[in-house]
């Protein structure tokens, strides 16, 4: 009875195990090829696309992480693909104009705060709107940026996320709170993100144990 009882709990011992071995593995291969992002950030990035893709049979290929903690000055996003365990690209990201200016410092999830917003976010569809080529991205967190949609938080391309702007400026313009990348590169990035790939931001003011019990991302798993 006792046996009966210990197998099915070592199995699911055992595959634990292996899940987290899997999990260093992937974050070991991509910190190679990016060893310029913070390994916390990029732990808490595959944090996060774990609970989300937690008994989810379709997974992503891709994913986007931008560390708001560096100003806008650096290339803070960077672009993964998790298949290949390679880096595709590392871009400019512009945050939100009430967030602060060459540093993000303040973060909101309401709608009219022009402000940026962290966490896991889902890319939608592309879409041709008066920023040109952009993707809709989806909130995965509830209260924290599952407003993102109804704030019409979208990846575009902006002519004040330039090299040339920060020679000007000192800094990168700022959106209303989107993640505007260089005009260069839109159709790049959003062809690489759109149609359930995923990008995470990140800011030293998200708890470092948020994504530990996945609890933040449920509604992200059931799908709602």
């Amino acid at each position: 009875m006792f046996e009966r009882l210990l197998l099915p709990l070592l199995f699911v011992a055992l595959a634990l195990v292996g899940q987290r071995a899997l999990a260093s593995e992937l974050q070991e291969a991509l910190q190679r090829t990016a060893p310029q992002l913070d390994g916390r950030v990029l732990q808490a990035a595959l944090q996060a696309l774990h609970c989300a893709e937690h008994d989810t049979p379709n997974k992503a290929n891709r994913l986007a992480v931008i560390d708001y903690s560096r100003p806008s000055l650096e290339r803070r996003m960077w672009v993964f693909d998790l298949s290949q365990r390679s880096l595709l690209q590392r871009e400019f990201v512009a945050h939100g104009r009430e967030s602060g200016e060459l540093f993000a410092e303040r973060f909101s999830n309401l709608p009219g705060s022009h402000q940026s917003s962290l966490g896991l976010f889902r890319g939608a569809e592309s879409y041709r709107g008066r920023h040109g080529h952009s993707l809709r991205l989806d909130g995965l967190e509830a209260g924290l940026n599952d407003q993102a949609r109804a704030r019409a938080l979208v990846i575009h391309g902006a002519d004040y996320v330039a090299p040339d702007w920060v020679q000007k400026y000192g800094r990168m313009g700022r959106s209303l709170g989107c993640p505007a990348v260089q005009q260069e590169v839109i159709r790049l990035v959003v062809d690489q993100l759109e149609d359930g790939q995923y990008l995470f931001a990140w800011h030293p003011q998200l708890a470092e144990d948020r994504y530990r019990s996945c609890a933040t991302l449920s509604a992200a798993r059931s799908g709602e």
